[in-house]
């Protein structure tokens, strides 16, 4: 125990410097880390919501209407069906959770049956006389409501990412809802209106058989419906647009998008570029409608209707619609992102100073360095020379801990904070078996390098079961817990990692080399 290889020298003594490497930017200000040279490790800790503010959401997933798209979706197929195996029919539509039709022959009912059976095989299918109900089981509804929630996190968290946002806290809470923490936004409003669009974009053919006046007067063809959009008629209300039901193409296919201006007009736009399967389907639309408007819709309005020139076979377009420069960019982002599966509510919105933030950095810093004071003290008291090793080695781990949240980018929250102040108190545990049996070796008698030796070796065991045992509970606070019990967590085992480093390895190799030079007759322990 008292003998080391180089390379476990050499080991040792590079973790401790690139520990102080990496920890060295949390002591400059931002400005002193970009002047650093470029092979400078440049991140610092992140700080979460209560150390330097920022807004906490509870957003909720409407479901249901993932639930109502598909019921719809539904009668579509029944509809497509019934008409290509020429059965009449009536009453067509969503009834609860289910998609129902009534046929107006009861001959053909078994037919019927037997084509709308395949539309979904999953479905509970249910014939009363003439009229035949398809219906989501509970585990069908179930399982869509989950994915439509777990979808949604994604999204959202796809859509914070592209705002810049450091370390966003995104869970499921419950069924359907999501906790949103956003630490240091400095613009909440946007995030909200950029949380607050489905994003839902489709590509449809106007209904040229009919005009949006008439539509407005309650005369919608079958197939068609009336939409809104941002333009502005001669009394200043929406223009009104009659669009097919039918989308040509889905926004799904989209795997660019772009704000930038227009080369002519130099008015801001959103440029945007299909997959192979979307820009062939959005290049043979485009080949069969040349000279007819096709309609953009963004979340049920038309937010440009231009007018077919020619065939768009390379795949990508660009969408104008009076957008600013902020508009565009946002619309980008959205549709870079995804479309959400369901609208969200905001349940809850609260927002957290930096003040607070301020105060709990203040207040775990004086405990930090009361706690370090106080530590360092105790153990020169009580262990002499010896204790001034330990005190090293507590300066080190601290040191350790901080680099190590620094490569993470683990979020530092005030329960971290805690987690840090309690590491400190538990980095020396290990010095102090280590001490104590080297005192009672020296009681027996044994020389300083006997002493030595046993007292490392026959405290080892028990510094690995109780910080073993510690670890264990820290891995379960982060498994089972969330939010800022994880940072405690997170914090905790961290420190128990590099305590043990530091107490092992780093504390007897100061101890082991003072030895070698001093070759001391008896231990000043």
């Amino acid at each position: 125990m008292v003998y080391f290889a180089k390379w476990k020298v050499v080991v040792i003594l590079g973790i401790c410097l690139l520990g102080a490497l990496f920890a060295a930017p949390n002591f400059l200000s931002r400005a002193q880390v970009d002047a650093l040279p470029g092979w400078w490790p440049k991140k610092q800790v992140s700080l979460g919501l209560d150390l330097q503010g920022g807004s906490h959401l509870l957003l909720e997933v409407g479901a249901r209407t993932v639930i109502r798209e598909y019921l719809e979706s539904l009668v579509d197929g029944m509809r497509t069906e019934l008409r290509k195996a020429q059965i009449q029919y009536q009453s067509l539509g969503v009834e609860g959770d289910a998609a129902a039709v009534t046929i107006t022959e009861p001959a053909k009912v078994d037919e019927a049956r037997r084509l709308l059976r395949s539309l979904d095989r999953a479905a509970k299918l249910d014939v009363s006389g003439n009229r035949i109900t398809l219906a989501l089981t509970e585990r069908m509804l179930r399982d869509r409501k989950s994915a439509a929630v777990q979808q949604s996190i994604e999204i959202v968290r796809r859509r914070v990412d592209e705002t810049g946002t450091r370390e966003p806290t995104i869970q499921r809470q419950g069924d359907d809802r999501i906790l949103l923490q956003l630490p240091g936004v400095d613009d909440p409003e946007r995030v909200k209106r950029l949380l607050g669009k489905t994003a839902k974009m489709t590509f449809h053919l106007l209904d040229d058989q009919t005009t949006a006046e008439a539509a407005m007067a309650g005369r919608v063809p079958p197939g068609s419906q009336l939409l809104p959009s941002d333009e502005r008629d001669a009394r200043g209300k929406p223009a009104m647009y009659v669009v097919r039901k039918r989308v040509m193409v889905s926004g799904d296919t989209l795997i660019d998008s772009q704000p930038g201006f227009d080369s002519r007009t130099r008015e801001p736009v959103v440029t945007f570029r299909f997959d192979s399967a979307g820009a062939k389907r959005f290049g043979d639309t485009t080949a069969k409608n040349v000279g007819k408007p096709f309609a953009i819709v963004l979340d049920g309005k038309v937010i440009s209707a231009p007018v077919i020139r020619e065939p768009i076979l390379g795949g990508s377009g660009q969408i104008s619609g009076r957008f600013s420069v902020q508009e565009a960019q946002d619309l980008a982002l959205l549709l870079r992102a995804g479309a959400l599966p369901a609208p969200l509510t905001i349940l809850e919105e609260r927002s957290v100073g930096p003040g607070l933030g301020a105060d709990s950095i203040a207040a775990g810093k004086v405990a930090s360095i009361v706690g370090t004071i106080a530590t360092i003290a105790f153990m020169i008291v009580a262990y002499g020379f010896f204790g001034i090793f330990a005190d090293v080695a507590l300066v080190v781990n601290i040191v350790l801990i901080l680099a190590a949240l620094s490569v993470l980018q683990a979020t530092l929250t005030m329960p971290g904070i805690a987690g840090i102040v309690l590491t400190i108190g538990m980095a020396v545990d290990a010095n102090v078996l280590i001490f104590e049996r080297m005192r009672e070796e020296v009681r027996t008698g044994r020389t300083p390098i006997s002493a030595i030796d046993a007292g490392y070796s026959r405290a080892m065991t028990t510094i690995i079961d109780s910080n073993l045992t510690t670890l264990i509970a820290a891995l379960c606070l982060y498994i089972f817990g969330s939010g800022p019990v994880r940072g405690f967590a997170v914090t905790l085992s961290i420190g128990i990692v590099t305590s043990m480093f530091t107490a092992i390895m780093l504390t007897r190799l100061m101890v082991v080399t003072w030895l070698r030079r001093a070759r001391p007759s008896a231990l000043p322990i």
